[in-house]
């Protein structure tokens, strides 16, 4: 499913516009980008938290060449998905 399904679907079963559901999308990816940048996490009860972990810098390899490689540390962003998802997936 592709944000513009996702903007179509709310409209249709919101009973807004598409324009209206466009911006209410976009508003919500902004709330959790922005929160996630400052490193506060975001829960919805039901569905699940997003928020931001670690990855250490490590050693790689090239697959191409074999030549090892340093990888630098960085924050990546996680999803934990909450019991209602997960079962609801499952069934």
């Amino acid at each position: 499913m592709s944000k513009a399904d996702i903007v179509d679907k709310i409209a249709k079963d919101a009973g807004i516009s598409k324009a209206a559901s466009e911006k209410a999308v976009n508003a919500f990816i902004e709330a959790v980008t922005n929160s996630l940048k400052k490193g506060q996490p975001v829960t919805l009860i039901g569905f699940g938290t997003f928020s931001v972990s670690k990855r250490a810098a490590r050693k790689g390899r090239n697959p191409k060449t074999g030549e090892e490689i340093k990888i630098k540390a960085k924050k990546v962003a996680r999803f934990r998905p909450g019991a209602a998802l997960r079962d609801a997936v499952n069934k």
